[in-house]
């Protein structure tokens, strides 16, 4: 086979590779800017975002909604709980309880 043959076989898969790996890249750089995530410099160092009083309010604000959607999960888990306990005991004791509260208390 002479060199020719051979680069045109190659070269389409050498092509192909190369446009999928910079649409990755392009892709990923587009993902952490959207979301926010620091992009890196040739060396590690980070360039976007700088840390300014705008990223810390964000981050004030992300916690903030982190601990209100954790007591949220809390109730949820602690309503949850409950209805096991309704479906898993015996109906006659779940009668009883509901009687027992249906009773005015004296």
């Amino acid at each position: 086979m002479d060199a020719l043959t051979i680069i045109s076989a190659v070269a389409p898969i050498v092509t192909i590779v190369a446009v999928v790996a910079i649409g990755g890249w392009v892709f990923t750089t587009w993902l952490r800017i959207k979301n926010g995530y620091p992009l890196d410099g040739a060396w590690g160092q980070a360039i976007y975002p700088k840390t300014s009083d705008e990223a810390m309010e964000r981050v004030k604000l992300i916690s903030q909604e982190n601990a209100q959607l954790r007591a949220e999960l809390g109730s949820v888990k602690d309503r949850l709980a409950v209805v096991e306990r309704i479906v898993t005991d015996e109906s006659h004791r779940v009668a009883s309880e509901i009687e027992a509260l249906r009773r005015p208390a004296n």
